[in-house]
């Protein structure tokens, strides 16, 4: 398609999405009485309208039925999550059976560690990648002493080429080759928080398995984001924050994969507790532990209702439409965005280079754009006009238009408000 930078044809563009009425379904924050643009779902996705009625739905049962409510409620509690199975599994490529949503996302990964690191003899490296999102950072560091290793021997870091901006698939089929049978672990985000870069996850899936290391996903910026077949690719594990692209609310719950072989196995280690035993005997109060038959058997304590209301409610809408309606908006409003930003950058002294791979495949929803010449003066700018973006030192913007709510004449409009904030600065 070839674009135009007006709004009319933004415009025209709104009229032909499909999935334009969703955006009336998400609520905006405004800035001098107008709807922002809004440009961190990568961060924190803006609330359904329908959030509110889920967790009024659980404050209601509370208040009439109080404990009787985990059974007897319309939603009963005691298996409130396990209306997450089906529906998540298609967001992420899994079968029901192996989702399960519990706790946060650090606190998953340090529990799925008891599962899928155990070091032994001279197998005990982790692979991960340079400059991992710092929460990655410190849990695995954290873990790699708990096991009485030294993390400058333990971790081996895949690192960029000098001078690029991106990892190489290459590169680290190279380092997993390279570390052997050395390596216990392969963890890394599936998307890289910095640069959007969208990884290779069945290849290098396949690499850490023919050196017989296990291999997890940290999956913050990718659930809800981009295309995942965690089954198909064989993923021994994963895990994901709901309030990104998810929309669950700030700090909500984190999803979890388990793959099915690892599934009633009774001398996997596991830190257990009785929400992980067997639902059927679990009021029973025995003092053995009967894992369910399923990922639930990670669960630990009962799930906390009031915050998977809101994310329930958010998946209903991922059901509804589905992932690869989400992904063909995804990609057009992406090139739309970066199209614009090519325009713009013609317009005025800075230079915007893109960072963010630009190849489709390789990327999602978020670029990431360095701002030559511009200072964080700019991004204040951009907020006081009512933009909503992430800064990142030195000096790259975040742009993340996620599809369920963000129009095409929000690119537009974005630009425009961009150039002003640029030219005005030139002319001081």
């Amino acid at each position: 398609m070839q674009f135009e930078n007006t709004r009319e044809f933004a415009r025209q563009l709104d009229k032909e999405d499909k999935l334009s009425r969703y955006r009336h379904e998400f609520i905006f924050p405004k800035v001098n009485g107008k709807e922002v643009i809004y440009f961190v779902g990568n961060s924190l996705g803006l609330q359904p309208r329908s959030a509110k009625k889920y967790v009024d739905e659980i404050m209601k049962d509370w208040a009439e039925l109080a404990v009787e409510g985990h059974f007897y409620a319309d939603k009963p509690w005691w298996d409130y999550h396990e209306r997450f199975s089906e529906k998540l599994a298609k967001v992420v490529g899994a079968n029901p059976s192996e989702v399960t949503v519990m706790n946060t996302l650090t606190v998953n990964l340090h529990l799925l560690m008891v599962s899928f690191y155990r070091p032994s003899g001279k197998r005990y490296k982790i692979i991960c990648e340079e400059k991992a999102f710092p929460s990655d950072q410190y849990m695995i560091n954290s873990q790699v002493r708990f096991h009485g290793y030294d993390p400058e021997d333990a971790i081996v870091e895949i690192k960029r080429r000098e001078g690029e901006n991106n990892f190489r698939t290459e590169d680290i089929l190279q380092k997993i080759q390279e570390v052997g049978e050395e390596c216990a672990l392969l963890l890394i985000g599936g998307v890289n928080y910095y640069t959007g870069q969208v990884f290779d996850m069945e290849t290098i899936t396949k690499a850490g398995h023919d050196v017989g290391a296990f291999v997890g996903w940290d999956l913050a910026h990718a659930a809800g984001n981009i295309e995942l077949k965690l089954s198909e690719w064989n993923v021994d594990f994963a895990a994901w924050c709901s309030y990104k692209y998810m929309n669950s609310g700030p700090g909500n719950a984190s999803g979890c994969f388990i793959n099915k072989k690892y599934h009633n196995k009774k001398d996997i280690p596991r830190f257990e507790g009785w929400w992980g035993h067997n639902k059927e005997r679990r009021f029973l109060m025995e003092p053995e532990f009967h894992p369910e038959p399923t990922a639930d058997a990670w669960q630990i304590s009962n799930a906390p209702i009031l915050a998977l209301a809101p994310y329930l409610a958010s998946l209903e809408m991922f059901d509804e439409v589905g992932m690869p309606a989400l992904i063909q908006k995804r990609n057009k409003i992406v090139a739309y965005l970066e199209y614009v930003l090519q325009e713009i950058d013609k317009d005025v002294e800075s230079t915007f280079e893109i960072i963010t791979p630009a190849e489709q495949e390789d990327r999602g929803t978020q670029l990431s754009v360095f701002l030559h010449g511009e200072g964080r003066e700019l991004f204040n700018y951009l907020m006081e006009q009512g933009v909503i973006t992430d800064w990142r030192e030195p000096n790259v913007i975040r742009l993340a238009p996620a599809p369920f709510y963000c129009s095409f004449e929000d690119m537009y409009e974005f630009g425009q408000i961009l150039k002003k904030g640029i030219l005005s600065k030139q002319k001081v």
